[in-house]
């Protein structure tokens, strides 16, 4: 007898009836093994057909949860997207979209309103960690009543467990390609680099807000990314404040930064840095600015109040320790 490898419990909304999720998407074949991941994940599920039919289709209600894939932009794509930004506030439905790192600045810009989970290129299985991320087991009320330290503590075990689901997807590849030894399962550590890193002074070179030369902010961005080469880069994931000192940079260059280049910057999957910048938005700490020039995209930049803060703690670790040498 032959046993199954996972066991999937419904994941039901209040009383007993499973939550409906309704699947969009530009590929027939991605709906289909979407539909059957979530139908054996006790889900009810219900095929939307592609992006167009939002605006062409038939007037037609929205599941509990909505899952979209749109790996490439056009006009009736955008359409539709800007038709879900719209109509999913009011719904009260949750909002999962699926894209690609190529259309992540256009696809960003359009959910002004919906705030949905992005998804850059996820596997099936980050795509059902998302749908249960989506079905809280707490009212939505309490949610709310949440405090910051609470959301990024849910945040970071969130991160656990896509770190698992990315592992069992790799260990799943690997068994499927045949594995030899153990060795086969172990991460590559790189060589040490023969060039060293020197900081350049810290001292502002007409950078505003008091912080300091942007050089320096730079140089210590690549004193903490090359610590890659000699560990996991996992055992230092910290991308709330990689992108912080990436804006800190930014900011003094009088540099403009994309919500792509931020996630780069983030050092993690662009999944990953995503959610955390949707709760740095969130909190406040960092803004989304439209471009006037091109509605396609949008940026994202440091609040009054974090530009303060990091203006202080600059002032801390770098020009006390210099008053105190000379």
């Amino acid at each position: 007898m032959v046993q199954a490898d996972f066991e999937y419990q419904p994941v039901s909304a209040i009383g007993s009836i499973p939550r409906l999720v309704t699947v969009f998407g530009q590929r027939q074949s991605w709906r289909k093994d979407t539909m059957g991941d979530l139908d054996a994940a006790g889900c009810r599920t219900d095929d939307g057909g592609e992006l167009q039919e939002l605006v062409d289709g038939p007037a037609r209600s929205l599941g509990d949860v909505i899952v979209v894939e749109c790996l490439s932009i056009n006009p009736e794509c955008i359409g539709s997207l800007v038709r879900l930004n719209e109509r999913v506030p009011a719904s009260g439905a949750s909002l999962i979209l699926a894209t690609s790192l190529a259309t992540l600045d256009e696809v960003f810009s359009i959910f002004d309103r919906a705030s949905p989970q992005i998804l850059v290129e996820p596997s099936r299985s980050e795509l059902l960690v998302a749908v249960g991320r989506a079905m809280p087991a707490v009212p939505q009320g309490r949610l709310q009543e949440m405090s910051e330290r609470d959301r990024t503590s849910l945040l970071r075990l969130s991160e656990q467990v896509e770190t698992i689901a990315r592992e069992l997807d790799r260990i799943s590849n690997l068994k499927t390609k045949g594995a030899e030894k153990l060795s086969d399962f172990k991460r590559d550590f790189r060589p040490a680099s023969s060039q060293p890193i020197a900081l350049a002074s810290p001292v502002n070179q007409g950078a505003p807000c008091g912080l300091p030369d942007p050089k320096y902010v730079r140089q210590m961005i690549a004193a903490r990314q090359a610590r890659a080469r000699f560990f996991d880069p996992e055992l230092f994931a910290d991308p709330a404040w990689d992108m912080l000192l990436d804006l800190t940079a930014a900011h003094s260059e009088n540099a403009r930064v994309s919500v792509t280049s931020l996630c780069i910057a983030a050092g993690v999957p662009a999944t990953t840095a995503l959610r955390w910048l949707k709760q740095m938005v969130e909190s406040g700490i960092f803004e989304r600015v439209a471009d006037n020039a091109d509605r396609r995209r949008a940026f994202i930049e440091l609040s009054d109040q974090s530009l303060d803060a990091m203006a202080r703690y600059f002032q801390l670790v770098v020009d006390a320790p210099l008053a105190k040498a000379a």
